[in-house]
């Protein structure tokens, strides 16, 4: 038997997973030096198809390495794959519907010489090899052999760089998953104890809700106002889950520039988009086995979320520049402030994507609907702060208790966070009064002062009484560290859009020294 060469290309496979393409090239070259023929291509198996990924000869070009075709439409091909032995197609091969797997592609003579070689490892079929020449025969014998034996070979190196091409996967995602963890550090844990502290019925009721869920393995959407703590109970869903011991990553749909949130979710090849030096893992990729949070989710582009259906229904996708399909066991919890129904009903959400993300929709109350959670949440974050920052202690006093539960906080536990925090700067320990938190007294309404015929206050009133006050201590000022946002917890833009809703005028706050003309700071 001749020696077959090329095999040193083969093994370069191995180092060089990367290089796939050019090596299998090269290596189609080599086999054409001792099968003679006019195509040979390498074809990988996906599934129910096959698909070029190589080909070398003078019958070679773009269209054949687009060629794809289904293993249902060529039973020769499914019995090579089956028997593991290469067939040399006959005249009754040609003569029949079945035809060669280039048929209709290249204009070859019936009854031309065709060879189909399977590609296997172990118990793995991982395609085929194709041997075309323009001349009419059947392969002899002698040839058929060299063709198995370098098959075999072919397969070897390609299930290597398969492995090489894993493992260096895995070496990234693990790199990925250290830098997310880190920030992530005792979220969990932390998240489970906040919850189950909830004396509120609205947060208890939830609560019992996430716990039966956390174990289905099932797709949660949780939803709730901007603040309210939707993260809070992804993580702790995570960790009372079966996959608690694994990955609980997080990405921010809202805050990633629209043509980088498919590279941020699937990860990218070197090279496959300005900028892209290197491969990096998506976070599905770094969530394998574990979850991954889609915070924000009704702010993802529709192009991302046709790629994120199919993971949800395949457990699989390409990362961005490969045509390498990569299957991932993540588990996805979904979080938003947006009313999805009314985004599917405007075009700015994939209905299938919305029933499936819903199967199992959590609401997380606001914070003026559990009053009493307000003063855990602030003692809990005040010693968090005496520990982070070498300050305090600080104390909560019965009127700022008292102020703080009455507060209709729009912006709800951020908003409650941000308030504290600004009270910590300006009081490095000690009690922290209602004036100090910027909250004059209960802002709740005293029913007894209400006679029985008066009417009672909405929550539009509440709302539109606590924004003329933010408004009157900043002196009209949204903007700026000093502003009347900032003293909210809010966005600048959500609260001139509250503003607006409710019908509040900023410039009747405005003092007269900065009407226009004299140099108001606000834009």
């Amino acid at each position: 038997m001749a020696a077959v060469p090329g095999f040193g290309d083969l093994a370069a496979l191995v180092s060089r997973p990367e290089a796939t393409g050019e090596l299998f090239t090269g290596a189609l070259h080599a086999l054409r030096a001792v099968v003679p023929c006019d195509l040979a291509a390498i074809w990988r198996l996906r599934a129910d198809r096959l698909d070029v990924v190589a080909a070398a000869g003078p019958l070679a070009d773009d269209a054949v390495s687009r060629h794809t075709l289904s293993l249902a439409r060529y039973p020769t091909v499914r019995r090579a794959l089956e028997i593991r032995r290469p067939i040399p197609l006959e005249e009754h091969h040609h003569a029949s519907d079945e035809g060669d797997p280039f048929d209709g592609l290249l204009d070859l003579p019936v009854g031309h010489s065709c060879m189909v070689v399977p590609l296997f490892a172990g118990e793995q079929s991982l395609g085929i090899i194709t041997l075309d020449r323009s001349t009419c025969g059947v392969y002899p014998a002698e040839v058929v052999e060299v063709a198995g034996v370098y098959g075999h070979l072919v397969a070897l190196a390609m299930a290597f760089a398969d492995q090489a091409a894993r493992m260096d996967r895995y070496r990234q995602a693990l790199k990925e998953q250290n830098r997310l963890l880190t920030e992530e550090a005792g979220g969990s844990h932390v998240a489970c104890r906040r919850l189950l502290a909830s004396a509120a019925p609205a947060m208890k009721s939830v609560v019992r809700q996430a716990q039966q869920v956390a174990r289905a393995d099932l797709p949660v959407l949780i939803q709730g106002e901007t603040g309210s703590g939707k993260e809070v109970f992804a993580q702790a869903i995570h960790a009372w889950s079966d996959r608690a011991d694994r990955p609980f990553i997080k990405i921010n749909c809202s805050a990633i520039p629209e043509n980088l949130v498919e590279s941020e979710l699937f990860g990218h090849v070197k090279g496959s988009f300005s900028g892209a030096e290197r491969a990096r893992p998506g976070r599905f990729l770094t969530a394998d086995g574990g979850t991954l949070l889609l915070d924000e989710i009704g702010d993802m582009p529709l192009s991302a979320q046709t790629r994120l259906l199919r993971v949800l229904q395949e457990g699989a996708f390409e990362p961005v520049g490969s045509d390498r399909t990569v299957t991932v066991d993540v588990r996805v919890l979904a979080a938003t402030h947006v009313d999805l129904e009314q985004a599917v009903a405007e075009g700015r959400f994939r209905e299938d994507l919305y029933y499936r993300l819903a199967v199992f929709p959590l609401q997380v109350p606001p914070l003026r609907e559990r009053p009493d959670d307000i003063a855990a949440i602030a003692a809990d974050f005040l010693r968090g702060a005496t520990r982070r920052g070498g300050l305090g202690p600080w104390t909560l006093p019965p009127d700022a208790r008292e102020a703080l539960a009455g507060a209709p906080w729009p912006g709800n536990v951020r908003q409650l966070i941000n308030v504290l925090e600004r009270a910590t700067i300006l009081q490095p320990a000690g009690a922290l009064t209602p004036d100090l938190l910027g909250l004059a007294g209960p802002q709740r309404p005293r029913v007894e002062a209400q006679s029985p015929a008066a009417p009672f206050p909405t929550l539009a009133d509440n709302e539109r009484t606590y924004l003329r006050a933010a408004l009157t201590r900043t002196g009209g000022q949204i903007y700026g560290d000093d502003g009347a946002a900032a003293l909210l917890g809010l966005k600048p833009t959500t609260l001139q859009s509250r503003l607006k809703r409710l019908g509040v005028e900023r410039s009747e706050f405005v003092p007269a020294d900065r009407v226009p003309g004299a140099g108001p700071r606000d834009p």
